[in-house]
C-alpha cells in the first residue's frame, strides 16, 4: 500500500542534512523532470523575487539556496495542519518505519518523494508560475510510478498534476455528512497515523476497510472511493 499526500505551504526551516541530491530522491524516473523543475526555479530566481514581506524575503531566500542548503527527511519537511496531526517526529521507531516505507508526498518542485526523501526548504506550489515550464507538464506522468493499492489523500488541484491510475480518493466529511475544509486535512493526518501506528498492511481498498471496522476507524466504501468520518473536528481524531 502507498498512501499519497498533498505538500503543505509551510516548511520547517533549517536541517542536518546535506544539501539536495536528486539522483538519491525515490522515483528516478522523474530525474528530467526535476532537471527541468529545478532550471526553471533558477530561472525565476534569477528574474528577482518579491521580498515585500518577511515571510515573502524568507521564501525567496529560500530557492535562492535550494542546491546549496541543507535537507531534512521530507515528512519532517512539511508542516502544516496535516503534517501536525501525522506528528512523525513523535511516532514510535516500527511506525516511523511504516511511513518511511508507505508515504508518498507530491512536491511542486520535486514530484513524487517518499517520506525519507532528504529534500531542502522551497517555496513553491502547483500555483507557482516556473518560468518556461507549466506544472502539469512537468508531473503528468509522475504517476506511473505508483504500482498497487494507492490511498490517495491528495487535493484534487494535486491529484490532477499527477494522476495515478487506480488510487482511491479518500472524502472526508463530519459526523452529519457534510464536507470538512480546515478539518479535512486534520483528519487525514489523524488517518495516516493511525495506519502508522497499527503498522497496516494492506492490497486492496475493501482490506482496508475491514482493517478500520476492527480498529474502530470510521473509514467505509463509497461509489467514488472511501470515507472517513471525522468525529470530532475540533480535535481531529478518528
Amino acid at each position: 500500500m502507498i498512501v499519497l499526500l498533498p505538500p503543505s505551504e509551510t516548511k520547517a526551516a533549517g536541517g542536518t542534512g546535506a544539501s539536495l541530491t536528486t539522483a538519491d530522491l525515490g522515483f528516478p524516473g522523474s530525474a528530467v523532470a526535476r532537471s527541468r523543475a529545478l532550471a526553471a526555479l533558477d530561472r525565476l530566481v534569477a528574474a528577482g523575487q518579491d521580498v515585500s514581506t518577511p515571510a515573502k524575503a524568507r521564501a525567496a531566500a529560500d530557492n535562492a539556496a535550494v542546491r546549496t542548503s541543507p535537507t531534512m527527511p521530507a515528512i519532517e519537511r512539511y508542516t502544516g495542519v496535516l503534517f501536525d496531526a501525522l506528528d512523525a517526529a513523535t511516532l514510535e521507531p516500527a511506525a516511523r518505519r511504516w511511513v518511511d516505507d508507505h508515504v508518498v508526498i507530491q512536491s511542486a518542485l520535486l514530484g513524487l518523494v517518499r517520506a525519507s526523501d532528504l529534500i531542502p526548504a522551497y517555496k513553491v506550489s502547483e500555483h507557482t508560475r516556473l518560468p518556461g515550464e507549466r506544472m502539469r507538464d512537468l508531473w503528468s506522468d509522475a504517476g506511473a510510478a505508483i504500482a498497487g493499492f494507492a490511498l490517495d489523500l491528495r487535493s484534487k488541484a494535486y491529484a490532477s498534476l499527477a494522476p495515478v491510475a487506480g488510487a482511491v480518493p479518500v472524502e472526508i466529511v463530519s459526523p452529519e455528512g457534510k464536507a470538512l475544509n480546515h478539518w479535512n486535512k486534520a483528519g487525514k493526518g489523524a488517518l495516516v497515523r493511525r495506519l502508522a501506528m497499527a503498522e497496516v498492511e494492506v492490497d486492496t481498498a475493501d482490506a482496508l476497510v475491514s482493517w478500520a471496522s476492527s480498529a474502530d476507524v470510521p473509514l467505509t466504501r463509497t461509489e467514488a472511493g472511501l470515507r472517513l468520518v471525522v468525529r470530532d473536528p475540533r480535535l481531529a481524531r478518528v
